[in-house]
C-alpha cells in the first residue's frame, strides 16, 4: 500500500467512488460520514493524508481540521460544494493543503492526493539530481558547486517539478498549484518562468522538457 487516506464526507455515494478511484492507485482508504466519528479516528488512529467535506452532521469540517492541524502535519485536501473566495482563503488560513470545489472530477482528486503524497515522502534536507542540488527549506539552488539566483516563483516551479519527475502537467494545472487557485495571470507566465529555468540551470535545459501539446515534465532519470 502506498499510504492510509481518511475519507470524510456524508455523501454516501461520492465517499464510495473516491474510495474505488483511490483503492485503485494502491492507497488503503478509510470512509467516515459523521464528524464526531471522524474526529474519534482522527484522535485514535494515523493517517497519511485526510480529504476533508466541510459540511458534516454533528461537527463541521472547519472544527476537524483545527484538531487534525492541533495534532501534526497530516496533509489534508478539503472538499466543499461552497466555492466562495472567503470559504477558500478561511480553508487555508486554518492550514489545509488544498481545496477542491464540487462536483469532483475524480482523475484531479486522484492527481491531488498523488502529488500530497509524493510531496510528504521528501525530505526538505535537500533534493539532489545529477550536479544539483536544492536545499528547500534554505531556499537554495546549487548546480556544479555554484549558487543559482533564481526568483521565488522559479525556485517554486522547479520545486515542484523536481518533485514529480516524469509526470506532465499542463500550463494550467501549474498555474494552480505553483502559483495558486485564484492567481490571474495567463499560461504564458509558464513558458516565461520555464525559459529562464532553462537559461540559469544547465539541468533544466537537458531535463525540463516540453511535451508537445500538453505541457512539461522534469525527465530526468537516475541511470
Amino acid at each position: 500500500m502506498k499510504g492510509k487516506i481518511l475519507v470524510i464526507e456524508d455523501e454516501v455515494k461520492l465517499c464510495e467512488v473516491m474510495t474505488l478511484y483511490l483503492e485503485k492507485e494502491n492507497y488503503q482508504v478509510t470512509c467516515v460520514s459523521d464528524g464526531k466519528k471522524a474526529e474519534d479516528m482522527i484522535n485514535t488512529e494515523t493517517f497519511d493524508l485526510i480529504i476533508l467535506d466541510v459540511m458534516l452532521p454533528n461537527k463541521d469540517g472547519w472544527a476537524l481540521l483545527r484538531r487534525i492541524k492541533s495534532l501534526g502535519s497530516t496533509p489534508v485536501i478539503m472538499t466543499t460544494a461552497r466555492g466562495e473566495e472567503d470559504d477558500r482563503i478561511f480553508g487555508l488560513e486554518l492550514g489545509a493543503d488544498d481545496y477542491m470545489v464540487k462536483p469532483l472530477s475524480m482523475r484531479e482528486l486522484v492527481l491531488r492526493v498523488n502529488l500530497r503524497m509524493n510531496s510528504k515522502l521528501k525530505t526538505n534536507k535537500g533534493l539532489t539530481f545529477s550536479n544539483l542540488t536544492i536545499v528547500e527549506d534554505k531556499r537554495e539552488v546549487i548546480e556544479n558547486s555554484e549558487a543559482v539566483i533564481l526568483t521565488p516563483k522559479e525556485f517554486d516551479l522547479l520545486v515542484f517539478l523536481c518533485k514529480n519527475l516524469g509526470q506532465v502537467f499542463n500550463r494550467e494545472q501549474l498555474l494552480n498549484l505553483v502559483w495558486g487557485y485564484d492567481y490571474a495571470g495567463d499560461s504564458r507566465t509558464v513558458d516565461t518562468h520555464v525559459k529562464k529555468l532553462r537559461e540559469k540551470i544547465k539541468f533544466c535545459e537537458d531535463y525540463l522538457s516540453t511535451v508537445w501539446g500538453v505541457g512539461y515534465k522534469m525527465d530526468w532519470k537516475n541511470n
